[in-house]
């Protein structure tokens, strides 16, 4: 039997492709069970230095995610001996990645990808796996799909457990059992009660941070070099342009050192006459030093560098010419306070974990953020796909 310790894109798609092939699978996941639709009740608090956007609940992060299908690391992986071509290709055709429909691109998102292209940047639409015949456009992607139109790591464990996969949710993992440096199960606490399961294959899949805390109770010494997407937000007045109900991040622009994608916040705004429907805005994303850590108590720890305030300074300045060409009052533009999402980092490929995922204790294994080598800089959910099937053909031979 493999055990996997998460349910999120890595834990998900490696619990579906074992099952599938009648493969033994218990899931282990911290939070509850829910509808796609009540995902923003399940966001994450950190300390007040830090505001990173993580979710525990079944699928993870995908679950408040922009369904974003971008691929990433290619070069860098091959440093490692790792090629997955032929995985992302699988998973892109498992999912559907696709360029969304023009039914779906929106007035804002428009504007966007007409401003990049006059501004002479590379513009396109942001391959998505979105369900076009289920959306219904309401804006609240990262609040959890209300018509659960989008893919999210929630379908593979639905998918597991049809084909005969066990899941228990609402069971926090407290020990990996190690003997001879070899793993042999966990330790989980359900309804205030310890429980085991016995296993000679554990696969991590807990995020960047519940990940490497397991790592380290097994005597592992991870949770260094953590990175996540550091991002701002920036917007402005435009009257009527209702952006906040178009799907969301259904455009790119892609520069030197930062990519740009539409996106609604309100956050933008102090002054409280200003509507949402009359908000145009942009994410600002770029790729980050790693010099962040998770200390012994869970607590995320973001140490900023110089070059990553240069490039963010510049992708602000860039998504400020956009939104004056879109024709946002210019006198308008502010910004939300700095974010993160997507962290990782913290059980890198090459360091804590070899090519084939596995620490160096026997039969453990990391799939998700936490084995990507460095920061990407763009949405990493596709690699971590793509990863984690070569991880779980690896585990079936």
């Amino acid at each position: 039997m493999v055990i996997i310790v998460g349910s999120g894109a890595g834990g998900a798609i490696i619990a579906r492709e074992l099952a599938k092939d009648k493969i033994p699978v218990t899931i282990i996941e911290k939070g509850p069970y829910i509808e796609s639709k009540d995902a923003f009740n399940y966001y994450d608090v950190y300390n007040d230095d830090v505001d990173l956007l993580t979710t525990t609940c079944i699928g993870g992060a995908t679950i408040v995610s922009m369904s974003n299908m971008v691929r990433a690391l290619d070069e860098e992986l091959h440093e490692y001996d790792i090629d997955i071509s032929k995985e992302y290709e699988y998973v892109e055709n498992l999912i559907k990645v696709h360029d969304l429909d023009d039914s779906h691109i929106g007035r804002g998102t428009q504007l966007f990808l007409d401003a990049g292209k006059e501004l002479g940047l590379k513009t396109l639409k942001m391959p998505k796996a979105i369900r076009e015949e289920d959306c219904i456009q309401c804006g609240k992607c990262a609040f959890g799909c209300p018509a659960d139109a989008k893919w999210s790591g929630k379908d593979f464990v639905d998918e597991a457990v049809e084909y005969g996969a066990t899941f228990i949710s609402e069971a926090e993992v407290t020990e990996i059992i190690v003997e001879n440096s070899e793993v042999k199960g966990i330790k989980y606490i359900k309804d205030n009660v310890e429980k085991s399961i016995n296993s000679d294959t554990v696969v991590l899949s807990a995020g960047a941070i519940g990940s490497a805390l397991l790592l380290r109770s097994a005597g592992i010494d991870a949770g260094h070099e953590l990175f996540f997407d550091p991002f701002v937000t920036v917007g402005g007045y435009l009257k009527d342009i209702n952006f906040n109900t178009e799907v969301q991040m259904a455009g790119l622009v892609i520069g030197k050192d930062f990519v740009l994608s539409p996106h609604f916040s309100t956050f933008t705004f102090e002054d409280e006459s200003i509507e949402s429907k009359d908000i145009l805005s942009i994410m600002v994303k770029t790729a980050d030093d790693a010099k962040g850590y998770v200390d012994d108590d869970g607590d995320v720890v973001k140490i900023n560098t110089i070059n990553d305030i240069r490039l963010l300074a510049e992708g602000v300045a860039t998504a400020g010419f956009i939104l004056e060409k879109a024709g946002v009052d210019p006198s308008t533009i502010s910004s939300t306070v700095y974010r993160g999402a997507h962290p990782g980092g913290t059980a890198p490929i090459g360091k804590i974990v070899d090519s084939n995922q596995e620490t160096e204790i026997k039969g453990l294994f990391v799939s998700d953020a936490s084995v990507l080598p460095v920061s990407p800089g763009k949405p990493p959910i596709l690699t971590i796909l793509a990863l984690s099937k070569r991880l779980s053909d690896y585990l079936k031979n």
